[in-house]
């Protein structure tokens, strides 16, 4: 199941027949449908209001604060209740007391209700968006109707981990240098701002000539001082450009082309994309969610919109009778031996199977390339850190030399 984007949602607080205090959302039509939806539940209403898209409610909140680790763990948990053969609504309320996450435990408590109104537990969780993927929703509507809800979550529970991994992975491989540059951008406008000057003063009350090397620096120096407002000024444009430019849809795009040509990082980010899209479909298959369904779930969740565009394409050359490959391969995104398991797995019969496999390599694929990355890109970063900080050392101690030996002689 996916859930209905038509549909407004309202936030609301409640209290149950035991007097327990209830806060959740409903989707519903309108105002009159919601209430009529929560009577329903058996619940008496406090409050209810329309959750509006520019409100920092209970539910944008939910998606920033419930981490992935608390989501696996919860996955866990919850397979090894129903393995016990604990009731779906009890497992819910066991969990709901047992969560350390404010925002997940108002999910599940809204939940709870929905399941004891006779509601499936797959139409609460999507309700509540922001804390279940719409991946994870389809999935235990779909471990619901086959009756094997705990090897779903089982399966959710390797597949957020593995995607976990994967996502940290690559930060780790993007933050190093971004935080030696940021640091070498201090440490180089300290050194102009506040060492540069004072030699340069003592420099020009000499009247000698100076290096071109110690001229530069001096000019820039110079530039920071008496126009720091200015470079200040067009950071903070380019910046605001760049988010206007990103809102759009086209910049949205554009950025996530642009991502995949990064050199050296882009095919990082291209490999973990293509291991994410893999790991969901395979995860979609598994568990019988109709193929067209599936592609437009890890459409919804895949990260990348360049990649979200050939899953759609897919989606209509599927409708068309064409095979699912026709569209991968005609994108020219997905290395060919993506193509080529995927025509394999096409041909006998084990498309999830080989999706899964492509996502195994590609991830451990990720791994060892970070791995590689790091261990080169860590001697560089010191490297041009030192190379800037030497040059500047150099256009200081150059004059002070001829000094000396001026001095001397």
């Amino acid at each position: 199941m996916g859930v209905n984007n038509n549909l407004a949602n309202f936030t609301y607080e409640a209290v149950n027949e035991s007097g327990k205090k209830l806060k959740g959302m409903v989707k519903a039509q309108n105002k009159q449908l919601a209430i009529t939806e929560l009577r329903g539940r058996g619940i008496t209403i406090r409050s209810i209001q329309e959750q509006r898209k520019t409100t920092m409610d209970l539910e944008i909140h939910i998606g920033r604060a419930v981490k992935l680790e608390d989501f696996v763990i919860f996955c866990r948990q919850f397979a090894t209740l129903i393995r016990a053969g604990i009731q779906i609504d009890q497992a819910v309320s066991i969990l709901e007391d047992q969560s350390t996450s404010k925002y997940l435990k108002a999910a599940l408590g809204d939940i709870s209700e929905q399941i004891r109104s006779g509601h499936p537990l797959s139409k609460g969780m999507g309700e509540h968006p922001k804390v279940f993927p719409d991946m994870f929703v389809n999935m235990m509507a779909s471990g619901e109707t086959g009756g094997n809800l705990d090897e779903v979550l089982e399966r959710m529970a390797e597949h957020y981990e593995k995607e976990h991994k994967t996502v940290q992975k690559v930060k780790s491989a993007m933050t190093y240098p971004i935080v030696v540059l940021v640091i070498a951008i201090v440490v180089v406008i300290f050194l102009l701002l506040k060492i540069v000057p004072t030699f340069a003063d003592m420099f020009l009350e000499q009247g000698s000539e100076l290096p071109l090397i110690t001229r530069f620096v001096m000019s820039s120096s110079d530039a920071i001082v008496h126009y720091w407002w200015m470079f200040l000024a067009g950071v903070i444009g380019i910046m605001v450009l760049y988010r206007s430019f990103a809102s759009s849809e086209e910049g949205k795009y554009w950025i996530d082309t642009i991502k995949f040509k990064i050199p050296v990082f882009g095919l990082i980010l291209k490999k973990a994309a293509v291991a994410r899209m893999t790991r969901t479909m395979s995860s979609l298959f598994v568990s019988a969610v109709p193929v067209l369904q599936a592609l437009d779930v890890t459409a919804k969740v895949v990260g990348n919109r360049v990649i979200a565009k050939v899953l759609r394409d897919a989606k209509d050359s599927l409708q068309q009778g064409k095979m699912l490959s026709e569209p991968i391969q005609k994108s020219g995104i997905f290395p060919k031996m993506v193509v080529q398991m995927l025509i394999i797995g096409e041909e006998t019969g084990q498309v999830d199977n080989m999706l899964a496999k492509i996502a195994d390599f590609f991830e451990a694929d990720v791994d060892q390339s970070v791995d590689r990355l790091k261990a080169v890109i860590e001697p560089l970063m010191l490297l041009f850190i030192s190379s800037i900080v030497g040059v500047i050392v150099a256009a200081i101690m150059s004059p002070m030399f001829k000094m000396y030996d001026n001095f001397l002689g």
